[in-house]
C-alpha cells in the first residue's frame, strides 16, 4: 500500500511547522560573550607608569643578583677599556666558576672608603641609574687579576713574574712601564690586581692584595659604544 503523502518519486516531503525555530545555543558565537564578565582595560595614562615601574623594578633585581652594567670612570684599564665605556658584569661568575688570571673583575673599594649617607629616594635613584649604566658605582673598582692565592708576585724591569716565571701580557697599554716591586706572596682567599695602563693605575701595588669575597662580578663584554663591542 502506497503512502498517501509520497510524491510521484515515492519520497515523503519534510513537513515543518510554521512556528518551528532551530534550537541554537545563545553562547555559540564569539561575539556573544557575556559583556558583564568582560574586564575593562586600564586607561593608557595609568597603564604606562605601571609598565615603567615594573621595568625599573626588574632592572634593579637583575642588577642586584645577576648582571650589572658598569661605567668606566678612569683611564686605568686603557687601552682595553676607555673612559665612558660600558661593560656588562656577571655577578654569578664565581658562584659557578673559578677565579682565573687575566679575568677583568669589579670589586668593592679595598681602602674601605666611607660613602656618604643618602635618603631612600636617593638610594633608589642610584640603584636604577647604576643598573642601566648611567652612573658610576660609588665604591667599586675594575682591574685585571694578575696573582692568585698563594702565588709569589715580583716585578723586575717592567716584567711581571709569577713564582719566578715571566707572564705574557698582550693586553698592556703600549709603552707601559712599571717600577720594580716585591716579591710578595698573595695571601689565601685574596687576589693581586692591576690595571692594564700600568703607568696610570692605583692597584694592588698601592693598596695591597684584595679579598676575593669583595668581588662584585666578572666583566665579560664591552657593550657600549657599539663600535667598541668586544668580549673581555
Amino acid at each position: 500500500m502506497s503512502d498517501p503523502l509520497a510524491d510521484s518519486t515515492g519520497r515523503v516531503p519534510l513537513v515543518t511547522s510554521p512556528d518551528f525555530e532551530p534550537d541554537v545555543p545563545e553562547t555559540a558565537g564569539i561575539e556573544d560573550v557575556d559583556e558583564e564578565k568582560r574586564k575593562p582595560a586600564l586607561p593608557f595614562w595609568l597603564e604606562l607608569p605601571l609598565l615603567i615601574l615594573a621595568a625599573l623594578v626588574i632592572a634593579v633585581v637583575i642588577k642586584t643578583f645577576f648582571f650589572q652594567a658598569f661605567w668606566i670612570p678612569s683611564s686605568s684599564m686603557e687601552d682595553t677599556l676607555q673612559i665612558n665605556d660600558r661593560v656588562m658584569v656577571n655577578k654569578l661568575a664565581y658562584r659557578i666558576g673559578d677565579l682565573q688570571r687575566g679575568h677583568v673583575v669589579v670589586f668593592d673599594d679595598p681602602r674601605g672608603a666611607e660613602t656618604p649617607q643618602e635618603t631612600i629616594f636617593e638610594a633608589a635613584r642610584r640603584n636604577v641609574t647604576e643598573a642601566i649604566g648611567l652612573s658610576i658605582p660609588r665604591s667599586e673598582f675594575i682591574k685585571r687579576v694578575i696573582g692568585l692565592p698563594g702565588e709569589r708576585i715580583e716585578i723586575i724591569d717592567s716584567q711581571v713574574f709569577i713564582d719566578g716565571v715571566p707572564i705574557d701580557e698582550p693586553y698592556l697599554k703600549i709603552g707601559s712601564t712599571m717600577p720594580d716591586f716585591g716579591p710578595i706572596i698573595v695571601p689565601a682567599d685574596e687576589m693581586f690586581v692591576m690595571g692594564d695602563n700600568r703607568n696610570s693605575s692605583q692597584d694592588s701595588r698601592y693598596f695591597g692584595s684584595v679579598p676575593t669575597d669583595t668581588i662584585v662580578g666578572r666583566a665579560f663584554v664591552i657593550m657600549w659604544p657599539i663600535a667598541r663591542w668586544a668580549m673581555l
